[in-house]
């Protein structure tokens, strides 16, 4: 028969014993919550995508802030668990580099979520400061720093595609120097080996006085789906369905090429193209709609 004191330690092994499994179990559980949840867009980290690349200075092609805003881009990307490499070329004696992140190789149809990540080499809507750069806050970081975000939150097994994201270089300084819009974009559609199923670009969205309307030289199809899917999700006042633009911008070569092409573009924007586009004009909540459309529709089975 059990001493007292034998029966006492005996319960105090069984009690310690117990609350080790639960606390195992429940922490246990806890990662399994958090692992299985999936990552939501977010607005406050995609604007910290904008500040970081605001801090490097403005983008021009060919110049030392450009060079580091690519190996930002490609860095973020590798980080988030997508296949980067550089496309890099020569324009006009200068430098050029795009950069393609790529997820989901081989699983399906390609779709091309694409930006420009270069800056205005010079303001000249800008009369008092026409010779300096553009800090490219909206016009440029605002689509990349969306594209960086979807690297970490879209989720991959709900999407039947191969997926690319695109930064192109050499697309802001048309009509400066000789230059050509498009320079980036025109290289990597010139060099598909694929014929992508879409091609949706991001450009200048994140004005905090958000409105987009359809462009004219964009698919009418793909644009009424996102425009949809946004009109779903409780957006409708920022996704207007109505033709307000005709837009030459990083979309037309993919289009030319017969790919349903897309421009998500904000083009109501008084600071384009001056001194003035900087980060305080951008809003963390314009990141996010749009970043929460894209990977709504992007996410959805039956789209």
């Amino acid at each position: 028969m059990k001493s007292l004191e034998a029966i006492r330690n005996t319960r105090k092994f069984a009690l310690v014993a117990l609350f080790s499994i639960v606390a195992v179990f429940g922490l246990w559980g806890l990662a399994f919550f958090f692992n299985a949840s999936p990552a939501r867009f977010s607005g406050r980290r995609a604007y910290a995508h904008v500040t970081a690349q605001m801090e490097l200075g403005p983008r021009v092609t060919g110049s030392a802030a450009n060079q580091a805003a690519g190996n930002y881009i490609a860095d973020q990307a590798t980080t988030a668990g997508w296949s980067v490499e550089f496309q890099p070329f020569v324009y006009q004696d200068t430098p050029v580099r795009n950069v393609i992140a790529r997820a989901n190789v081989g699983k399906g149809p390609v779709i091309i979520l694409g930006a420009h990540y270069d800056s205005r080499r010079r303001a000249d809507r800008d009369p008092a400061h026409a010779t300096e750069p553009v800090p490219g806050a909206d016009d440029g970081a605002s689509g990349v720093a969306v594209l960086l975000e979807l690297a970490r939150t879209l989720d991959r097994q709900r999407i039947s595609n191969e997926l690319w994201l695109a930064f192109f270089d050499a697309e802001d300084n048309g009509g400066l120097d000789g230059w050509d819009w498009i320079v980036g974009s025109t290289y990597m559609a010139d060099h598909l080996t694929v014929q992508p199923e879409a091609m949706i670009l991001v450009d200048m969205v994140g004005d905090a006085d958000q409105r987009f309307y359809f462009d004219s030289n964009s698919d009418p199809g793909l644009s009424a789906q996102v425009w949809a899917t946004a009109a779903r999700l409780g957006y409708g006042e920022h996704f207007i369905p109505v033709a307000r633009w005709a837009m030459t911008d990083d979309h037309i070569p993919f289009a030319q090429r017969g790919i349903p092409a897309l421009d998500i573009i904000d083009f109501d924007y008084p600071y384009w193209h001056t001194t003035a586009d900087t980060a305080d004009k951008v809003s963390a909540d314009s990141l996010e709609r749009i970043g929460r459309v894209l990977e709504a529709f992007l996410e959805t089975p039956e789209r």
